[in-house]
């Protein structure tokens, strides 16, 4: 499997391109902006689905240049595609609607695509409707663990009793790969 970690958007969001070096598609998380440069980065590949860790304007930006593939994301988030004020586009000018998803993600469920099994690990704390995608070693975390720190608590709909609960628990897979929504990647320990 390879991980390609594109950064865009303004905030500097990773979307990232996971695939099968032997395939001709690929899944793509969470894609924030520029689907012209994401476009670019899947280098002729196929997108086949589009993983969302959450509802943030900066992860879901470029969801319209993907708006053919199947689209999933925590029900409790849903919202934040269908209104910038929940998912603080407004504050940065950004009210594009965002396309329909195809269906909804929950915790312990496992999807399949691009021949890659992704495992939905509901981690509330810093969206109600936060998740990681577990794959193998590999745990992509969007913005509830970063290098050294973690996702914000105070934004509506944040809690750091439940950020507290998903980081415990994202600490149980050591020497897993973590792959955050912004900056660079760590090792658990």
């Amino acid at each position: 499997m390879r991980i390609k970690r594109v950064p865009v958007g303004d905030l500097e969001t990773n979307c990232y391109i996971v695939y099968l070096e032997e395939r001709g598609d690929a899944v793509l998380i969470d894609p924030g902006a520029d689907g012209p440069r994401i476009t670019k980065a899947l280098e002729g590949r196929r997108p086949a689905a589009v993983l969302l860790t959450h509802g943030h304007f900066d992860h879901t930006g470029a969801l319209h240049a993907f708006a053919d593939v199947p689209i999933y994301i925590h029900e409790m988030d849903n919202v934040m595609l269908q209104d910038s004020y929940y998912s603080f586009g407004s504050i940065f000018n950004d009210n594009a609607a965002r396309p329909q998803v195809s269906a909804f993600v929950k915790e312990g469920q496992t999807l399949e695509a691009a021949g890659i099994r992704f495992e939905v690990l509901h981690t509330p704390g810093h969206t109600r409707g936060c998740v990681c995608y577990k794959v193998g070693e590999d745990i992509f975390t969007g913005d509830t663990l970063f290098k050294g720190d973690y996702g914000r608590t105070d934004l509506p709909g944040g809690s750091e009793e439940q950020m507290r609960a998903s980081l415990r628990r994202l600490l149980t897979f050591h020497g897993c790969r973590i792959h955050p929504g912004h900056g660079p990647g760590d090792i658990l320990s």
